[in-house]
């Protein structure tokens, strides 16, 4: 008997569909006509035991417990799901072949991995095991990837890497959690201090952003505009370009903050002749946006609709599971398989039927143009979230899953306009030895762009390029060519204030976390960061960020998101090392070189556990002062896990073996 093992029930129906029909439903799994099976798990069967089922005595939290290191670790089944583990097991027992059909990631490899062992399959079985990749839920998709399996053995490195990031998760969020929430009581403080290996540093972002805008002073600084007529009697402006004699007048950002010094400019050049220094005209090219990741899209749908990055999550497994209208969206990358340039057709033609509108921006579309979006070697396990070839009326869709399948459809339509291009036009002038550049843009073909126009209002409504050349650059540029003579009418000073950093929202937090490495000074970190994508992974920033609100550490303003009184001084007390993503970042790459097998469990594991040990006797000094009084967020601390609620002990205990 083949047994599939699906990651959730959706799945498993999914592959049930493509199996030989008819099909017998039983009790926690399907069978289809040639024998083979299907079950399934509910997310994470199974859950890290928790420190008082090693030991009762820890069930008290005291500091001289810690660290608490687990000498074999144990998983436990979960309470409400025990019985469909109970049905698991008795399958993989009179399974011949069993197959991982977990989701196409780290996450989805491990959970499903640690129910075989745990429910005793054979070494033979488990080294025989096959891996089954499914991104898309339609059955034709489904039934390609089931005449496509491999070897579980190929993941084993993958799973190893999911397994060393639970367990130091585990070891850094239990250990710090009860530390610093004892720390806290001293102070008076009845609540629990929860701290984690991403949502820290992703609090520590917030509380900093919070006191730069506290901290903020506007300082007035000063730009010179010169006002040029040529021979012809054509008019045009330049912005000055201050000189590195001007440096010791300047900001970081090269603005003049002194205003005698502008207002000297603006005297000298008035009524003077001047001459053009340069002309330069460049073609210029943008190819099509590629298709999204679920980061992008998060951050693109908080721009367009406000949306959360959990209301952007949970409505794209709607789509995937549900309408089967998108491919896995837990997905980090932008780029799709070359094989699946056969199936543009079959997806134009059901975007069009699901759609009137993404049907009318088909039209201009050349579907026979391949574009870069089409590359095998920027795709491992996950592929960009783009619409399948299933159609479906998006009328029967709510409201948000109608707006996230158009921009999905709209941004995998992109890939088949021209290209957009534009011509740049730039003339400098020198009037009494100084530099004055004035820029244009010009449209020459919107290509790609015409789809987003009426989805992106904010851009320029002339040239559609967003930039801040437009705000001097006010009408058409003359023709003019190089020695030309021309007269500087007038100076004129214009005086701005400098602005403090804006709060941080849905969309930008996302952007922050995904670009984190700006954050940091350390370009050995900044590369790290660069490397692994930011702070958390596609799959977890969504639930992490819910879980700072949860647990009273960030609160909304209207858009904008801020940190709580508690947040704040959680942050400001503990060391840098704790608020601060580098540490995130060295995990992220270690992980990803045990998952390469350059790296062993056993080295990350040991240096976790010294690493451990010395922070927790550096937060022991730690004194949490004038923190506010709120016992809300009361409770035992349970280390949490992607895709999955901690739930209630049992006595029930099973070990496993290290990697």
């Amino acid at each position: 008997m083949k047994l599939f093992i699906a990651e959730k029930p959706s799945l498993g129906r999914a592959i049930v569909d493509a199996l030989p029909k008819p099909h017998k439903k039983q009790d926690g799994f399907i069978e289809a006509s040639d024998g083979t099976v299907v079950t399934w798990c509910i997310g994470h069967l199974l859950e890290q035991a928790q420190p008082e089922d090693y030991d009762s005595k820890f069930k008290k939290w005291q500091v001289e417990h810690l660290p608490i290191i687990p000498t074999q670790w144990q998983l436990k089944p979960k309470p409400k799901t025990r019985k469909q583990l109970t049905v698991i097991k008795k399958l993989i027992g009179k399974a011949t072949t069993i197959v991982n059909a977990g989701d196409a990631d780290r996450e989805g490899q491990i959970l499903v991995d640690e129910v075989i062992s745990y429910c005793g399959a054979s070494k033979r079985k488990i080294d025989q095991a096959q891996r089954c990749l499914i991104s898309d839920l339609n059955t034709a998709a489904v039934s390609k990837s089931l005449h496509n399996l491999q070897s579980n053995k190929q993941f084993v490195p993958l799973a190893v890497s999911a397994l060393a990031r639970a367990r130091a998760d585990w070891l850094y969020g239990l250990n710090m959690t009860r530390l610093c929430t004892l720390q806290g009581q001293k102070s008076g403080y009845q609540g629990v201090l929860s701290i984690g290996r991403v949502q820290t540093p992703i609090l520590g972002l917030v509380v900093k952003r919070d006191l730069e805008i506290e901290q903020f002073t506007a300082k007035p600084f000063y730009e010179v505009i010169g006002h040029f007529q040529t021979q012809n009697g054509e008019f045009y402006q330049g912005k000055w370009q201050p000189s590195e004699a001007c440096e010791p007048y300047m900001d970081e950002a090269s603005r003049v903050l002194s205003k005698p010094l502008a207002e000297n400019v603006v005297q000298r050049i008035t009524d003077k002749p001047a001459v053009i220094d340069k002309v330069k005209t460049d073609k210029k090219q943008q190819v099509a946006p590629l298709p999204f990741s679920l980061s992008g899209l998060q951050i693109a749908a908080a721009k367009a609709f406000g949306l959360s990055a959990k209301q952007v999550l949970d409505t794209c497994q709607s789509l995937y599971e549900k309408h089967k209208l998108i491919t896995y969206p837990r997905s980090d990358c932008q780029y799709l398989p070359e094989e699946h340039f056969a199936d543009v057709p079959k997806v134009a033609q059901a975007m069009a039927q699901c759609s009137d509108t993404l049907k009318k921006l088909l039209e201009k579309a050349n579907l026979s143009q391949k574009g870069r979006a089409w590359n095998d070697k920027k795709v491992s396990a996950h592929h960009a979230i783009i619409p399948t070839a299933n159609a479906r009326s998006v009328g029967n869709l709510t409201s948000n899953e109608q707006k996230l399948y158009g921009m999905i459809g709209r941004q995998y339509i992109a890939q088949f306009y021209p290209k957009f291009e534009y011509k740049e036009k730039q003339i400098d002038t020198i009037v009494e030895g100084g530099c004055f550049v004035s820029k244009q843009k010009e449209i020459t073909q919107k290509g790609w762009k015409s789809l987003f126009e009426s989805s992106s209002p904010k851009s320029n409504a002339k040239t559609n390029v967003d930039t801040d050349d437009q705000e001097w650059a006010t009408s058409e540029l003359p023709q003019v060519t190089v020695g030309q003579q021309v007269h500087c009418q007038r100076g004129e000073l214009v005086e701005k204030m400098t602005s403090p950093p804006k709060p941080f929202n849905d969309a930008s937090l996302l952007s922050a976390l995904t670009g984190v490495a700006r954050f940091v000074t350390d370009p050995a970190i900044k590369k790290l960061l660069r490397d692994t994508d930011g702070l958390g992974t596609e799959a977890t920033r969504a639930g992490i960020i819910e879980l700072l609100f949860k647990r009273q550490f960030l609160t909304r303003t209207g858009k904008n998101i801020i940190a709580t009184p508690i947040g704040r001084q959680l942050i400001q007390a503990l060391p840098d090392v704790v608020s601060q993503p580098d540490m995130t970042a060295l995990w992220e790459s270690q992980l990803e070189s045990i998952s390469q097998q350059s790296m062993g469990y056993k080295q990350f594991i040991t240096q976790i556990e010294q690493n451990l040990a010395q922070l927790i006797e550096d937060v022991k000094t730690v004194k949490f002062e004038s923190l506010p009084q709120s016992p809300a967020n009361r409770g035992a601390y349970k280390p949490r896990r992607p895709r999955s609620a901690a739930k209630k002990t049992v006595k029930k205990k099973r070990s496993t073996k290290p990697a």
